[in-house]
């Protein structure tokens, strides 16, 4: 679609509260990205090494690159409801909450909390009260440095748990970069796979994904939790993530996944530096031309506390929260997170808030 030497990009910015927008009688200032409305676009232009980036207003945008294929391809990927949206998934919520479940002796957060099937259900349960979605269960800790779990410890780990909670026809998600814990995920009632490799990891992931025609999320990692804070190394972090999320949706398109089963997340802490992180977080709105939904997972991560100072993980809440709420007003639609209950509040009160 783009010449390997020039390649575009767009970021909707300018986020405007639905109230306002609505009342605009000259709808042509405004667009709507994922139930948020916004002024301005970003039109980012990489030709080799060279990058330049040029702000417009929405009018001056349509008039300027009226005639332009391919940017006109990307506006409407940024401006179309995506597919996955319209899933039963998401029960007429614009924005769905994953509820971390590590069934792990060394996550970063939680290792060692829940290795306890039965105590898992009814930790779930509280979860799925206090406002989860999905429960998103893992049983490998790709924290940085992580070393690597054998899928059959990893099977071992997850399956009571999935088994109990599918039990109770609860939302689950599986958090794995290995097809055969996969494939038993799913047969016992995973209704979404989280890949941290983006199935870069296991061959044999991609054709279980379209085997069994499930959602999958792909994550932006370089290397492995053991080598990626060695292979940081990028020209324009965001930019970067954005061609690695792009290549890897390609990927599965061409090996028969339906894009309306596709999530990207730009892996947040997963290979990035604290500034680079924070670049990140600044653009999110640069992947809604992907064309697919959002995850995000910023929970209890270390940047927090680089800016705050705050010791532990469990200390990091409040820059979860303000994390959070930045996200939401680029539209990013769905949210990994530790602490539920404080982040359905944080959600609810920006969308009561932000609603006509």
């Amino acid at each position: 679609m783009f010449s390997k030497k020039l390649k575009y990009y767009l970021r909707p910015f300018g986020f405007i509260p639905q109230e306002i927008a609505l009342s605009q009688k000259k709808k042509i200032n405004i667009i709507e990205v994922s139930g948020n409305f916004y002024s301005h676009l970003e039109v980012i232009k990489r030709e080799k090494k060279k990058i330049t980036k040029s702000i417009y207003t929405i009018q001056e945008f349509l008039k300027t690159f009226k005639n332009n294929k391919d940017i006109n391809f990307l506006f409407d990927s940024v401006v179309k409801k995506k597919d996955f949206l319209k899933n039963s998934f998401f029960f007429n919520k614009k924005r769905l909450i994953f509820s971390i479940l590590n069934i792990t002796p060394d996550s970063f957060s939680d290792g060692g909390e829940n290795l306890d099937p039965k105590n898992n259900y009814s930790k779930c349960v509280r979860m799925l009260k206090d406002g989860a979605d999905f429960i998103d269960v893992g049983g490998e800790s790709t924290r940085p440095g992580a070393n690597l779990v054998k899928p059959s410890d990893e099977i071992l780990r997850v399956l009571p748990t999935l088994q109990s909670l599918e039990n109770k026809k609860i939302n689950i998600s599986l958090d794995t970069r290995n097809s055969s814990t996969m494939e038993l995920g799913i047969m016992s009632g995973v209704k979404i796979i989280n890949d941290v490799s983006a199935l870069t990891n296991d061959k044999r992931s991609v054709g279980i994904i379209k085997k069994y025609n499930v959602p999958v999320i792909l994550m932006h990692m370089p290397g492995t939790p053991k080598t990626m804070m060695k292979k940081n190394k990028y020209f324009d972090v965001s930019l970067d993530v954005y061609d690695y999320l792009e290549e890897r949706i390609t990927f599965c398109e061409k090996n028969g996944i339906n894009k309306k089963n596709i999530i990207v997340d730009p892996g947040i802490g997963f290979g990035k530096d604290f500034k680079q992180n924070i670049l990140l977080l600044k653009n999110l709105s640069i992947f809604h031309s992907l064309g697919c939904p959002i995850m995000l997972g910023i929970s209890r991560k270390r940047y927090i506390s680089v800016i705050s100072k705050d010791s532990g993980p469990k200390e990091r809440i409040g820059g979860t929260i303000s994390s959070t709420i930045h996200a939401l007003m680029q539209g990013i639609e769905m949210h990994r997170v530790h602490d539920v209950k404080e982040t359905r509040q944080a959600i609810d009160i920006f969308e009561n808030l932000n609603k006509k």
